[in-house]
């Protein structure tokens, strides 16, 4: 009997598998290597916008670097000019105040030979200024600056001629300086006080047992039931009364404020005389009035005027030395 052969699978099958493993791996590695190169140009692509872009504001900032720089080319230029005007300019003002210095030189030869009758005449007006302070005014403190103005102008004076009269304005102020505030300050000062003293007197006057000795028998009998008291001075007086009173006595001190400020002594004395009128019938008799009244015929008798012969002497000798030093 013939046996038969196994059959065995075919091999041409598996010749062609290996070809097309092989044809499927490399078509697999193109495509993995092609889209590795497009990822790779994209990439250059992008890297190379980038740097376009970096190398637009690089220019950009170039172009800004030459604008600044021409601009400050130009302020250094402009700068430069301005400096070579500014040095011109003080070349000339150099040279205008070597002008000025030589002119001021010239005028103050010519002002040093008036130069000493600037200065008495300077010291001739200030003085009269303080006499008429004196006279007119009764202004102490102004006339003692006045007084160290004039010893300032005689103080450059020569020897020959200024020392009688730094002498006699020495021995000027000295008596300047021993009137104090002036008169007319001092009795200011006293009728202030004075009339702070008034307001401060007593309303009423306590009775003491002296007193009741003094008192008729009928006044000591009533006592304890009236108060009597002359009624056409020191009556009682009701508030309208005491108001009116102290609103004229406060007119009358400033008719007398006025009157000694600007020297008058009759209209000082008639303004004093109606404040003791007043104040009589203000206040009851008191040894606090009477001193009041007393201290108001003291204010009647102050001076208003400054006397003092050696005042004004200064003046006198200048001027006669400059009645001497005119031509005849």
């Amino acid at each position: 009997m013939n046996d038969t052969a196994p059959v065995s699978p075919p091999r041409r099958s598996l010749r062609w598998l290996l070809p097309l493993a092989v044809v499927a791996v490399l078509g697999a590695g193109g495509y993995a290597g092609w889209r590795f190169w497009q990822q790779q140009q994209h990439e250059q692509e992008a890297q190379s916008r980038t740097m376009a872009v970096q190398l637009q504001g690089l220019e950009a900032t170039l172009d800004a670097l030459r604008r600044d720089q021409r601009a400050t080319s130009q302020r250094l230029q402009d700068a430069a000019a301005t400096n070579r005007v500014l040095r011109d300019e003080m070349l000339g003002l150099s040279q205008r105040s070597a002008l000025l210095e030589e002119n001021l030189a010239k005028l103050a030869d010519s002002a040093n030979q008036g130069r000493q009758a600037v200065q008495r005449d300077e010291a001739e007006l200030l003085l009269t200024q303080a006499a008429q302070r004196l006279n007119y005014a009764d202004d102490v403190e102004g006339a003692r600056r006045l007084y160290a103005q004039a010893a300032t102008a005689l103080a450059a004076l020569p020897d020959s001629e200024g020392l009688n009269l730094r002498q006699a304005l020495v021995q000027e102020r000295d008596a300047l300086d021993a009137l104090g505030a002036g008169p007319r300050v001092q009795a200011l000062q006293r009728l202030d006080a004075l009339a702070g003293a008034l307001q401060g007197l007593p309303t009423q006057v306590a009775s003491t047992p002296a007193g009741d000795q003094t008192r008729p028998w009928w006044q000591a009998a009533l006592a304890p039931f009236v108060d009597i008291s002359p009624s056409r001075q020191n009556g009682p007086l009701t508030a309208a009364e005491r108001r009116n009173a102290d609103d004229a006595l406060q007119l009358e001190l400033t008719l007398a404020r006025a009157a000694i400020e600007r020297g008058d002594r009759a209209g000082r004395d008639a303004a004093l005389s109606r404040v003791e009128q007043w104040a009589q019938r203000r206040w009851p008799d008191s040894p606090a009035l009477r001193a009041q009244r007393a201290e108001l015929q003291a204010l009647r008798e102050l001076p208003l005027q400054t006397s003092n012969t050696v005042l004004g002497s200064t003046l006198q000798q200048l001027r006669t030395q400059t009645d001497r030093r005119l031509p005849e």
